[in-house]
């Protein structure tokens, strides 16, 4: 017997999961200006490779699958097609072969990140989520992450302001624009 089977709970429980946090996504890119962007977001999660292994791993939505997944495993391939076929991941534009840093992110892309991180956030962390969720769970391991410097001081920003003030403020598309254009000259 596989030590985690894939049953009609956990493919229902992570159906519903990615359709709660896609929600959350939309409304949160609908505030920056790319409902587009946010309509689409996360499609992939429902191609049989993302979801299946996902739903596989699935534990009451308090956290990703792929997490679990990894822990077990090692790797995860939900992840890895994930990530590459998703701009709004900044793991989708670092070259681990390239001689120069990566590139910073295109803003359009820099908005969905942001929307989608905030989203998690409220998606896993459900009531229990505060204004400092975010900023805290980036400390813990932004010395993990390979992007580039100024993509980083950018995030921890929005971060930043967003443990002070909250969403709302800050959320806002002609804000973040301006943070953007301060971090990429």
């Amino acid at each position: 017997m596989k030590k985690n089977p894939l049953t009609i709970k956990k493919i229902w429980g992570h159906f519903k999961v990615i359709n709660r946090h896609r929600w959350k996504v939309f409304c949160l890119c609908c505030k920056v200006g790319i409902p587009f962007q946010g309509l689409l977001h996360d499609s992939t999660k429902y191609l049989p490779i993302e979801f299946l292994e996902s739903a596989r791993y699935f534990e009451e939505g308090k956290y990703s699958p792929i997490k679990k997944c990894k822990e077990e495993k090692g790797y995860s391939l939900a992840w890895i097609h994930h990530k590459n076929h998703n701009k709004h991941h900044y793991e989708y534009w670092y070259d681990y072969d390239a001689k120069i840093e990566s590139p910073m992110m295109p803003f359009k892309y820099f908005l969905e990140l942001i929307c989608d991180s905030f989203a998690a956030g409220l998606t896993y962390q459900g009531k229990s989520w505060n204004k400092e969720y975010q900023l805290e769970y980036w400390n813990r391991i932004k010395g993990r992450t390979r992007m580039h410097p100024k993509m980083k001081e950018l995030i921890e920003k929005v971060y930043t302001d967003v443990s002070k003030e909250g969403l709302k403020p800050v959320l806002k598309r002609k804000r973040l624009k301006e943070y953007y254009n301060e971090y990429n000259s």
